[in-house]
């Protein structure tokens, strides 16, 4: 009997070991003080899926699309509009589907100074691909972003943060100074591979500050948000709050087709002037957190 067919209690010390230092958490990044004597970072992205949801799943429905257009169509001004006119920079991480789909829509948020960075080719999952077809969809997501925007990606977030047992060293090997799709802490730190540094750092996320978790539904499942935008913001506020009093980095994912509407984005609205009211925060892009996390350590 091979260790594959054992159930996860009967497997040998070595077999678990390998499975966790596949990919660890290194050495933590975390400055004593950032740019301009700030006492906190904060880094807001937002993943604009748009239609990539539905078509990933082979779906055709004329409804979802419709769904995933409006974070083109309203989401994506109204949020625009709010950076603008707070002057704060944010990363969009983008599919290259949706880039084809809105290429103005990426130049719009490139002049205005945001990041824009990898997203997957159609949103897939990268943990049922072959290492081929993620190579080849992760080299091609970058041309596209590349050609659209005018600038070559330096960081990836996963589509839904699924990672396979070849995603860092692809992103290591395409050369990507960061990812930003785990979770094991809620500062910047090293990505090890099989106990090595890689190089790349990890900028994490977690489900608590994503809106996705919060809003999403399901009609066909009757499954439906039941927590309000009130204590949303409250929950987003608060880590905000913890990352604030420790000296660290806010980290907050927020999608166009969620946010995007008008009961629910003045969460991003009063969740920026809050912060801002704390006068010594530093709002920048992933990689410009990431770039500076690597100099304060290097």
């Amino acid at each position: 009997m091979s260790e594959r067919d054992l159930e996860p209690w009967e497997w040998p010390e070595p077999h678990w070991r390998k499975i966790v230092e596949q990919v660890r958490a290194g050495k933590k990044l975390a400055p004593s003080i950032w740019p301009n004597g700030a006492r906190c970072a904060i880094a807001l992205s937002f993943d604009s899926d748009h239609e990539t949801n539905e078509l990933r799943e082979g779906g055709q429905s004329i409804g979802r699309l419709s769904q995933g257009q409006y974070g083109s169509v309203q989401a994506i001004p109204r949020i625009l509009k709010i950076l603008g006119d707070e002057s704060v920079t944010a990363s969009f991480f983008v599919p290259a589907v949706t880039a084809l789909l809105y290429p103005d829509e990426q130049k719009q948020i490139s002049a205005q100074g945001h990041e824009i960075a990898l997203h997957g080719w159609i949103h897939e999952r990268n943990s049922i691909l072959p290492i081929e077809a993620e190579r080849d969809l992760m080299l091609r997501s970058a041309d596209v972003l590349e050609k659209v925007s005018g600038k070559r990606p330096v960081g990836i977030r996963t589509p839904s943060w699924d990672f396979s047992p070849n995603t860092l060293a692809l992103i290591q090997e395409m050369g990507l100074i960061y990812d930003s799709s785990l979770m094991a802490d809620v500062d910047c730190y090293e990505l090890m591979m099989n106990g090595v540094n890689t190089g790349v750092v990890e900028l994490p996320v977690e489900w608590i500050r994503d809106d996705a978790v919060y809003f999403n539904m399901n009609r066909f499942a009757s499954l439906r948000p039941q927590i309000s935008p009130t204590d949303v913001f409250d929950i987003f506020k608060r880590e905000f709050d913890g990352a604030y009093e420790e000296g660290g980095l806010f980290q907050l994912t927020m999608h166009p087709h969620v946010t995007g509407y008008r009961s629910r984005i003045w969460i991003l609205k009063e969740l920026i002037a809050y912060m801002k009211s704390k006068k010594d925060v530093w709002f920048a892009s992933h990689a410009d957190i990431v770039r500076y996390v690597k100099t304060a350590h290097a």
